[in-house]
């Protein structure tokens, strides 16, 4: 009985050990990935004005942006239909 009660014990601490490394392992993994909101925003910026080079995340903002910042310019076919 003494045993049983020893060798549970021992178990218990190497459980713990190894919940502590694997937390401590997961965090450096997440540190060394970087910032995922980050390249989040940057994934979502599909739209690409061809004056400036200037990226936008929807035809909206990319039609304000081009009336607002090029108005000499000619709208580009994308953005014909699109209402700001």
């Amino acid at each position: 009985m003494m045993w049983s009660l020893v060798c549970c014990m021992a178990r218990g601490h190497q459980k713990i050990q190894s919940q502590q490394k694997n937390a401590k392992k997961q965090a450096e993994i997440k540190k060394s990935k970087g910032h995922d909101q980050k390249s989040a925003a940057k994934a979502a910026l599909v739209f690409t004005c061809g004056v400036c080079r200037s990226q936008m995340p929807d035809p909206k903002t990319f039609k304000q942006h081009f009336e607002s910042k090029h108005p000499k310019s000619p709208l580009p076919p994308e953005l014909e239909g699109v209402e700001a």
